[in-house]
C-alpha cells in the first residue's frame, strides 16, 4: 500500500475523475459520438485532452451474429492484432467494431486527436460500459498510426466495459508493450454484470427468447468457457468498502469475473438488483474509492485480506494461484530458452564452420550436404537435428502461450532465430529435395504441409519487427525456389508463369545478396545447382543476365584467392 492508483497506471490521478465524469455524461449524449474537455495537470504542467465516447443500449449495438457476435479484426487498419505465431488474426465483437467503424470514418475524430497531438497533449480516450470497446479501439488505432511528432502514447480509461476481444487480442497488445496504455475500472458485484460481454450474446439470446429468470452461476460459468472473449490491460476492482485492487495478469482477471459470477439460485434476485443499482451510481461509488486511495497490486501475488472484499471462495482464491503461478511459469520457460541460447550458439558456430569448408571446396554448403560425401555432412546433419529439436519445443510453447506475450517481440531472440533460419533451412530443403519429397507432399513453399512450423513463425518475427509484409523475407526459401523451377520446367508447366517466377527469383536474389546481404554470396559458386540450373536456362526467360553473371565471376574471382 501507498501507492495511488496514477503511480500504479502510470497517470496522474488529477485525470481520472474527471475522466469517469465524462464518460458518464458521453455515455447518454444524444446528439454527439463522443465529448471533448481539457484537463490542466498543476504539478507536471502537462495538458490532457480526454474524448469520451457514447454509449447504447440498443441490443444490435450489443450483439451482432451468433453465438457471440464474433468477427474477425481488420488487420488494415490494426496490422499487430495478430498471431505471430500461427499467423491468426484476432476476434473481436462485430457490433462493437462496427459502431467503431462508423465513429472513425463519420465523425471528426481523427482531426481532433491530431490538433491534440500537434500540440503536444496527452489524449486519453474513456468510454462508460457499452462506450468502452469503442474507447479501446480508439486507443488502439492510434498506436498503430502514431503521428511523427508525437510524444506521448495514448491513454485509455474504461468504466464498465465488457469484454469484447479474443486472447490473441491480449497477446499481441502485451507483446506490443501496450498493455499498460489501458486501465478498466469494474465494480465488484459490476464484474459480475458489466463483466457480461463474456456472456451478453448468450444472455440476450435467452432474454429474447421470453427467458426472464436471472442465470445462475452454475450455467454462467458454462457460458464463459465457451465465449472467445478474455481481458486484457490493467483491471482495477472497486471492492466496496473503499479498497482498489489492481491486477495486470490476464489469467487472474478472468478468475476473478468468473468467480463473481457465480451466484446461488437464492441470492441470484438480490445479487442481480444490487448490481444494477451500482451500475447506475457508478460515478459516486467510484469517486468514494479514489478518494480513500487504499489501492493493493496483486503483481506481488493474491493479497487474501483485500480478496476477501471481492467476496471470492476458496476455490476462487486457489485458482488466483494458479494464474499467477502459470504466468511465473512463462517467465522460467524464457529464462530456459536463454540457457539455452549457448547450445544453440554452438551448433550455429559448428554449421558456420561447414558452411566455410564447404566453400573451400568451391561446392557450396547445400549441395554439399545434399550429396552427403563427406563426413561434415554427417555432423552437420547431427547439429540441424539437434537445433531442430530447441525450436520445436519454443514452438511448441508459443503456440500454448506458455513463454512471456512480448518473447517473440525481444530482438536477441529474432537475431538468433534469423540466423538460424538463414543458415538451416536451407539443409532441410536439400534433405527435403535430395529424398524426393516432394512427391509425397507437394513442393517446399513458404506455407506448406513440408516446411517445419519453426521457420515460419521466426520469419514472421522478423517481419513484423521490421513492419513489412508477410512473405518479404523469405531468402531462406531460395534453394526451394530454384528446385522447384527446375522441376516444373521439366514438368513443362505453365511457360509464362515460370518466366514470371524465374525474373522474380534473380530481382529477390540481387536485393537477397546486395542490398540487405541476407542470402550468402556462396550460392554464386560454379558447382551449385542455382549456377548450373540458371545458365542452362533459356536466354528469353532471364532479365537479369548481365548483373547476375557479374556476381558470378565476382564470387569465383573472391574464391580463388
Amino acid at each position: 500500500m501507498g501507492e495511488t492508483v496514477g503511480k500504479l497506471i502510470g497517470l496522474n490521478d488529477e485525470v481520472i475523475s474527471p475522466t469517469a465524469s465524462l464518460a458518464m455524461e458521453a455515455h447518454n449524449s444524444p446528439s454527439k459520438p463522443f465529448l471533448v474537455t481539457k484537463i490542466k495537470i498543476r504539478h507536471d504542467h502537462l495538458s490532457v485532452v480526454v474524448l469520451a465516447f457514447r454509449g447504447s443500449m440498443l441490443p444490435n449495438d450489443w450483439f451482432g451474429q451468433p453465438p457471440f457476435g464474433e468477427t474477425k479484426i481488420d488487420t488494415n487498419k490494426f496490422r499487430s492484432l495478430t498471431s505471430l505465431n500461427d499467423g491468426g488474426d484476432a476476434v473481436i465483437n462485430g457490433s462493437f467494431f462496427r459502431r467503431f467503424n462508423i465513429v472513425l470514418d463519420q465523425s471528426s475524430l481523427v482531426k481532433v486527436v491530431k490538433k491534440a497531438i500537434a500540440k503536444k497533449k496527452q489524449v486519453v480516450f474513456s468510454g462508460y460500459s457499452s462506450a468502452g470497446p469503442i474507447a479501446i479501439l480508439a486507443t488502439l488505432y492510434f498506436l498503430e498510426n502514431p503521428e511523427p511528432n508525437q510524444i506521448l502514447p495514448p491513454r485509455c480509461l474504461t468504466f464498465g466495459s465488457p469484454l469484447f476481444s479474443d486472447r490473441i487480442f491480449g497477446h499481441a497488445l502485451r507483446r506490443e508493450g501496450w498493455s499498460d496504455y489501458f486501465t478498466h475500472f469494474v465494480m465488484k458485484l459490476l464484474s459480475h454484470r458489466d463483466g457480461e460481454c463474456i456472456l451478453c450474446c448468450k444472455l440476450r439470446r435467452l432474454q429474447s427468447n421470453g427467458m426472464q429468470k436471472p442465470v445462475t452461476g452454475h450455467y454462467k460459468k458454462s457460458i464463459i468457457e465457451l465465449s472467445p472473449y478474455r481481458p486484457s490491460g490493467t483491471y482495477i476492482f472497486c471492492t466496496g468498502n473503499g479498497n482498489l485492487v489492481v491486477v495486470k495478469n490476464p489469467n487472474a482477471v478472468l478468475q476473478i469475473l468468473i468467480h463473481c459470477a457465480e451466484l446461488g439460485e437464492s441470492d441470484a434476485a438480490e445479487v442481480e438488483k444490487r448490481s444494477m443499482d451500482e451500475h447506475l451510481a457508478y460515478l459516486s461509488e467510484l469517486k468514494e474509492c479514489l478518494g480513500m486511495q487504499a489501492v493493493v497490486s496483486l503483481d506481488g501475488g493474491p493479497a487474501t485480506a483485500t480478496l476477501n472484499d471481492l467476496g471470492l471462495s476458496p476455490q476462487a482464491m486457489l485458482c488466483l494461484q494458479s494464474a499467477e503461478e502459470f504466468e511465473n511459469g512463462r517467465s522460467r520457460n524464457q529464462d530456459q530458452f536463454r540457457k539455452n541460447k549457448d547450445k544453440i550458439e554452438v551448433e550455429l558456430g559448428k554449421m558456420r564452420k561447414y558452411k566455410e569448408n564447404s566453400e573451400i571446396r568451391r561446392v557450396g554448403y547445400y549441395d554439399s550436404f545434399k550429396l552427403q560425401n563427406e563426413d561434415d555432412d554427417f555432423h552437420a546433419n547431427v547439429s540441424r537435428l539437434e537445433l531442430a529439436g530447441i525450436w520445436d519445443k519454443i514452438e511448441e510453447m508459443l503456440k500454448e502461450f506458455e513463454v512471456p506475450d512480448d518473447f517473440e517481440r525481444k530482438k536477441e531472440f529474432i537475431d538468433i532465430g534469423t540466423e538460424y533460419r538463414r543458415l538451416v533451412e536451407p539443409l532441410d530443403i536439400a534433405n527435403f529435395y535430395r529424398h524426393s519429397k516432394d512427391k509425397e507432399t507437394g513442393a517446399y513453399m513458404i506455407i506448406s504441409e513440408a516446411r517445419p512450423d519453426r521457420y515460419l513463425f521466426i520469419q514472421r518475427w522478423l517481419e513484423h519487427h521490421e513492419k513489412k509484409p508477410f512473405g518479404s523475407r523469405s531468402e531462406s526459401l531460395f534453394w526451394a525456389d530454384v528446385e522447384q523451377l527446375g522441376i516444373d520446367i521439366k514438368k513443362k508447366k505453365n511457360l509464362q508463369e515460370i518466366k514470371d517466377r524465374i525474373r522474380q527469383l534473380e530481382r529477390n536474389m540481387i536485393a537477397w545478396i546486395d542490398v540487405d546481404k541476407s542470402l550468402d554470396k556462396d550460392v554464386l559458386l560454379e558447382k551449385t545447382t542455382f549456377v548450373k540450373w540458371w545458365r542452362d536456362l533459356p536466354h528469353e526467360c532471364k532479365s537479369e543476365s548481365e548483373r547476375i553473371e557479374k556476381l558470378i565471376g565476382e564470387k569465383e574471382k573472391a574464391a580463388g584467392v
